[in-house]
């Protein structure tokens, strides 16, 4: 039985030290933490702007297209990495096909541009 219990006891001492760490990483920044808090630290920051009046008001669409254009960017992104680590296998289909992902994406960054999205007033 012990040598059964013995074979614990690498990971009783793993998680032991782990909630060791795990509870000197959550006190840490209690007891070293520089505290002197001002106005500008206390004051709320959103969208861009400080508030300054009701939540529910109406604000600037433009929050929300650069939000957007930043997924769709991403996500082009994310899709261009499996294709390059399968570029060698998948051939001239695959190539024109990310070729014709690529070109559509840029006629919209285009279309975009052009319409003036990416104006910042």
């Amino acid at each position: 039985m012990t040598a059964l219990l013995g074979s614990y006891l690498p990971i009783a001492i793993f998680i032991a030290i782990a909630l060791v760490i795990a509870l000197a990483l959550l006190t840490a920044p209690f007891l070293l933490a520089y505290k002197s808090p001002d106005s500008e630290k206390l004051s709320a920051y959103e969208c861009g702007f400080n508030a300054f009046d009701d939540a529910r008001m109406k604000f600037d669409i433009r929050f929300y297209l650069v939000s957007i254009l930043f997924i769709i960017f991403d996500l082009e992104v994310a899709f261009l990495f499996p294709w390059a680590v399968s570029f060698g296998s998948i051939g001239w289909f695959g190539f024109w096909s990310m070729m014709v992902f690529l070109a559509v994406l840029t006629i919209g960054f285009i279309y975009e541009w052009r319409k003036g999205a990416l104006e910042w007033d």
